[in-house]
């Protein structure tokens, strides 16, 4: 791929935009870079006259596309808006339009231009490893890069739906689930093995060679091979049953009974359908909630309800094939994806996924039979995901829509920031930041912060000045920059505390130029008893809020959910110091010499005091390394 500006050979717009207010915009722009844009395809996007991204697009012929633009007419409202509004133009050509459908979802996905449909996707979806890295393969839940050498089985559409199915396959196959640092270092079975969750291979009690075979099992099973899987364990069952050896006949029936509990529990189990993800898009009040059924092997393992940000004019054809394109930008596609409407680059979009995938996808818009039936099934649930939606959000903004009123804010606030912080008598100190607004929760926005001070006390407002200056900070050095994450500008800040905090966000805040930003801190009352809380805002009266009315449940829900994920952020921090050794920082120390000096000496503090002689007593410890230890320990003192 090669990247052309039209500004320059060597020099992107944004370093050459004009800051002034007067920078020119629309038409006229984009037809001079019309004049330059490369004729092949590839993706362009359009800038405004901040430098933050207004469209990401992919064309055929870029060229020919700018030009269309350039034209000025016989465009929507949206696009329109979107013309008047660029003021410079950046392509990137690629050698085939697959290429540019790809790199034009990645595009999207990372950089959330204003007016694309982008898919708001806060996490990875989990998936099902058989790890094939260590002699007894271990089965574990994993999320992100598959960069882990086995065998990977989902995805998942939610953690709840990947526990039941995990804990389901743990009793059906007797799988190790612990870490191999726990595996190695086992001298006899632990509970899992005591509640016939796991075959103990740590301590012998099964063969490799017998584990090996569990692990094929599975292996079938997650396939799709599970009626052979299950004929085999039956006719096991009965074998042990004619040889009178009913204990070893219960174990095979509580794993058949395991099995069916698996497929019981899936709601749908469609026969023509084995391995296809099912998308159903509705639309309602300007809204378009898209509805993802997958399915592995024949099984079904869960669903999720996606709410892309789009233009309320898009139909929902195209809405679904920009929300499609970026689905897959981080997961692999399965071999079939149904759909609910015909959508416009469909040959185009199976044929990227394709040279993704590495194999065949076929993207289909089924018209009868089981499929349609499934697709049908899909889209309901779409349709009464959205009702849902539609009625919560207009809860939610009346109950915003009041707290604007007692706070004294002149519109409804989009974006509250709740700020918080955990430690234990000022060890491992963690600031929190959670996002809210009419719509929910915006997880993907929370933030934690790790303080650098160890000399904080209960009550000090150091942390909170510090957690502040951090964030607000680096929201001004990015809109100065004009690239980042560039979050928003919070309409609201609470705090947890009470005037003395306050007073120091209000200082931090007038130090940074931001005295604008509303500020409110919200305390316990007497007894610190929940429903008795007390608002305090700078040159205000305090506010004492009814204990039913339904504002006060709001700040309550705010601040707890700030407090819940301050003091996970601070148990995390405090786990990791706690297992922390000094040893993990000896250059050429891994699991296995450190697990060797440890069973020597019988602490990291021995390990410090021993001479080179002693260390060198350990089994796989070098002279060198002998000597590297040592050294490591005694130029430090």
């Amino acid at each position: 791929m090669t990247q052309q500006s039209s500004d320059s050979a060597n020099e992107s717009p944004l370093l050459k935009r004009d800051s002034d207010a007067r920078a020119e915009t629309g038409a006229a722009v984009i037809a001079r870079h019309a004049k330059l844009a490369p004729a092949g395809p590839g993706v362009y996007r359009m800038f405004d006259r901040d430098g933050q991204v207004l469209y990401v697009g992919k064309a055929r012929h870029l060229k020919k596309r700018v030009q269309s633009y350039a034209r000025g007419t016989g465009h929507n409202n949206r696009i329109a808006r979107m013309i008047a509004d660029t003021a410079a133009m950046e392509f990137v050509t690629t050698k085939t339009e697959m290429e540019a459908l790809l790199l034009e979802a990645n595009l999207i996905k990372r950089l959330k231009p204003r007016y694309n449909v982008v898919l708001r996707d806060d996490k990875s979806f989990p998936f099902i490893l058989i790890a094939r890295d260590h002699p007894v393969p271990q089965i574990l839940k994993h999320r992100g890069a598959r960069n882990r050498k086995g065998d990977y089985f989902g995805p998942f559409a939610s953690a709840g739906a990947w526990g039941r199915t995990i804990n389901t396959l743990q009793r059906a196959f007797l799988l190790r689930s612990c870490s191999d640092g726990y595996y190695e270092a086992r001298t006899r079975p632990c509970l899992l093995y005591q509640i016939k969750r796991c075959s103990a291979p740590c301590t012998g009690e099964i063969s490799e060679e017998a584990y090996g075979a569990l692990v094929d099992e599975a292996l079938g099973f997650l396939r799709g091979e599970s009626d052979e899987v299950k004929h085999r364990l039956r006719a096991l069952m009965e074998e042990a049953s004619d040889a009178q050896d009913y204990e070893r006949a219960a174990g095979y029936r509580d794993r058949l009974t395991a099995l069916s509990h698996i497929q019981s529990h899936q709601a749908i189990n469609p026969r023509t359908v084995k391995d296809a993800d099912v998308f159903a898009a509705h639309q309602e009040a300007g809204q378009t909630c898209i509805q993802v059924f997958f399915f592995r092997a024949g099984n079904n393992w869960g669903n999720r309800a996606y709410f892309p940000r789009a233009d309320k004019a898009l139909p929902a054809d195209e809405v679904l094939e920009a929300f499609i394109a970026q689905f897959y930008d981080d997961k692999p596609p399965p071999r079939h994806i149904l759909l609910s409407h015909e959508i416009p680059g469909q040959r185009l979009l199976a044929g990227a996924l394709e040279l993704k995938a590495g194999h065949k996808v076929e993207v289909l818009t089924p018209q009868r039979g089981e499929r349609r039936e499934l697709v049908e099934h899909v889209r309901v649930n779409a349709q009464e995901a959205l009702g849902r939606r539609l009625a919560e959000h207009a809860s939610q903004r009346a109950i915003y829509a009041r707290l604007a009123e007692r706070l004294d804010l002149d519109e409804v606030p989009e974006r509250v920031e709740v700020y918080d912080n955990s430690h234990i008598s000022g060890t491992n100190p963690v600031g929190a930041m959670i996002v809210a607004g009419p719509e929910g929760f915006q997880k993907a926005q929370y933030r934690k912060f790790n303080m650098k001070g160890e000399d904080l006390t209960p009550g000090d407002d150091y942390a909170m000045r510090q957690m502040l200056t951090r964030r607000f900070s680096r929201l001004l050095k990015e809109r100065e920059d004009g690239d980042g994450e560039h979050w928003s500008m919070p309409d609201l800040v609470l705090i947890d505390g009470g005037p003395g905090q306050l007073s120091a966000a209000h200082e931090v805040l007038e130090e940074l130029g931001l005295a604008d930003i509303t500020l409110a801190a919200v305390a316990k009352g007497p007894d610190r008893n929940a429903g008795r809380e007390r608002i305090y805002r700078k040159d205000k009266e305090t506010l004492l809020l009814e204990p039913r009315d339904p504002v006060l449940y709001c700040i309550q829900t705010l601040r707890d959910e700030a407090h819940r994920f301050a003091i996970g952020a601070h148990r995390t921090r405090r786990k990791k110091g706690i297992t922390a050794s000094p040893l993990d920082e000896v250059p050429g120390i891994g699991p296995t010499r450190k697990r060797a000096l440890l069973q020597h000496f019988g602490s990291a503090k021995a390990v410090s005091r021993a001479g080179i002689a002693d260390l060198e007593s350990v089994g796989g410890i070098s002279a060198q390394m002998a000597k590297t230890i040592y050294d490591f320990f005694h130029e430090r003192g």
